[in-house]
Parts: structure tokens; sequence; C-alpha cells
């Protein structure tokens, strides 16, 4: 860490302890969590078919329930969700904030249940899901709940007789990412979407025949301050923290959603929780 990051970490966090102190905890432990950003981007690419054309994919990812995040609060988010009406659904990564530790019943998977989509749901590992043992409770209740695991996998996504590739790979924390695994036997000219939890993975992926990948993990930093920024993201989420970024010379798009819960320090401050719905749409139209 350079001297100037260093300062710049320093004076965040004196000026976030003073802030979450004074009139701003209530703001952020209270109200801003459940300040609900839904976010609408066009991704545009000349390879992408005409049959999808306006085809649409759900983002959510890091809900953390059981940190600050409740079932009840799930709920709202899945009405939320449907209302959407997209065509797929991907979750990220981190349902569950401690697998180990939380009292799991029926109402999770009964909630993923409910999120309704026209043409499939999928899901990723995250670092926690991971964690705590929770690999084979978290798989147990997504398969329970209709969502298909990619875990260094692919699916051949079809729309009016053309086809793209949604692939997912292992956490990178905790598991055994394997892009080459996950992208096996694919059609490499197909537009191609990657789901992998952790963003700057993004610096290895460039290198494979992938368009765009989704993450999330970063929490936008959870905590931001004005004219510093973000003061912490966790491992792997250090040089890409939210939004968009153009990566390597094809380029690589990657979108690094600020995700739902809180981990660690149940705040938001100036970054508040997302949903994105992405829409498909060819350059050349």
């Amino acid at each position: 860490m350079n001297r100037r990051t260093f300062l710049k970490k320093i004076i965040g966090g004196m000026v976030t302890l003073l802030g979450l102190s004074g009139g701003t905890y209530y703001y952020a432990k209270e109200l801003e969590p459940s300040m609900l950003d839904i976010h609408r981007i066009t991704i545009n690419s000349s390879n992408i078919p005409e049959g999808f054309e306006g085809f649409t994919i759900l983002q959510f990812s890091d809900t953390h329930i059981g940190f600050h995040y409740t079932v009840e609060q799930m709920k709202e988010l899945v009405k939320t969700m449907n209302n959407l009406e997209a065509d797929i659904v991907v979750f990220t990564g981190d349902l569950v904030d401690n697998p180990q530790s939380y009292e799991w019943d029926s109402r999770i998977g009964s909630l993923l249940s409910n999120i309704q989509a026209k043409s499939g749901k999928y899901w990723i590992y995250g670092n926690h899901d991971h964690g705590g043992y929770g690999t084979d409770i978290l798989k147990e209740t997504f398969d329970q709940s209709g969502f298909e695991l990619l875990r260094n996998s692919h699916r051949l996504l079809k729309s009016n007789n053309d086809r793209i590739m949604l692939a997912g790979i292992d956490d990178v924390m905790l598991g055994n990412p394997d892009v080459e695994k996950a992208i096996q036997n694919g059609d490499t000219n197909l537009f191609t979407i990657l789901l992998s939890h952790e963003p700057d993975y993004a610096d290895l992926i460039k290198n494979f025949p992938v368009d765009v990948q989704l993450s999330g993990h970063s929490h936008g930093g959870q905590v931001q301050i004005p004219f510093l920024g973000y003061i912490y993201t966790p491992y792997l989420a250090e040089k890409y923290v939210e939004g968009h970024y153009q990566i390597g010379e094809k380029p690589l798009q990657l979108y690094v959603s600020r995700g739902i819960g809180t981990t660690r320090l149940p705040y938001r401050f100036f970054c508040k929780p997302e949903i994105t719905l992405y829409q498909l749409s060819s350059k050349n139209k």
C-alpha cells in the first residue's frame, strides 16, 4: 500500500467513525441499507444475435441474510424483482452471512422458489457460501428452489433459434475456479456472459473468449466518504469496486454490483444496495 492510499484510508476511517457516532449513525444503519436502487443497463455488442435483442438478465448479489438483513426484507426484494419480469435471473454469491451459525428453515428456499424468470434461474458460490460448511446446505437450498448452479460449467441459452452462452466459475477465494472448464465444449464464437463472485478475477478472465463478466463481492465498499470514496473493500474486490469497467484489448465488459446486504459492519453510507436489470442489444441495430 503506498503512502497516499494509506493516508486516504486512515483519514477516511477517522471521518467514518466520527460521522457514524454522530447524526449519520441512524441513517447509515437503519435507512440507507433499505434504499434499494434498481439499475437498468443496456449491454451493447455486435456479437449479440438478433434473437436476443431486448433479452433481459436480472442480477442480485450478496444478500448476507442473518447479518442486518432479514427474511422479511428478502420477501420484499423478491416482489420487486418479480415486477421487473426478467428473462433470466442470476445470483452472484453470498446468500447467508454465516451458513454455519444460521438457523436454517424452509423460508429462504420458499422465497427463492418464488423468484420468477421466463427462461431460467442461475447461481454461483460466493466466499461466504463456502465458508462455515455452507457448501452443501446452499446447494440443496438452491436446487430445491429451481436455480441451476454454474460451478465451472455453462448453459446455452436459446431465443428465437439463436444462442448465447451463460457460464459460471466456483468461488475464487474458497473454491476451485476453472474458467477453461466453465466454457469447455462451448462455441467460442457465441456471445458469452460469465458469472464470477470476485470482480478482480476479471484480470484473468480477460484472456478467455468471454464478452461480459457479472460480479458482486465488493458491496461497493459499503461506506463511501465524500471526496475520498470507499475506505475498504474485501480481497479480490480492491481494483474493481462498482459499476462498469472495460478490461483488456477486446475489451472484457465487467459489471460489479454493490449487492444488497451488509457484512462486518451493518452500515451503508453513500453506497445504496442495488439490483441490476441488463438488456442485451446489438450495436448494429
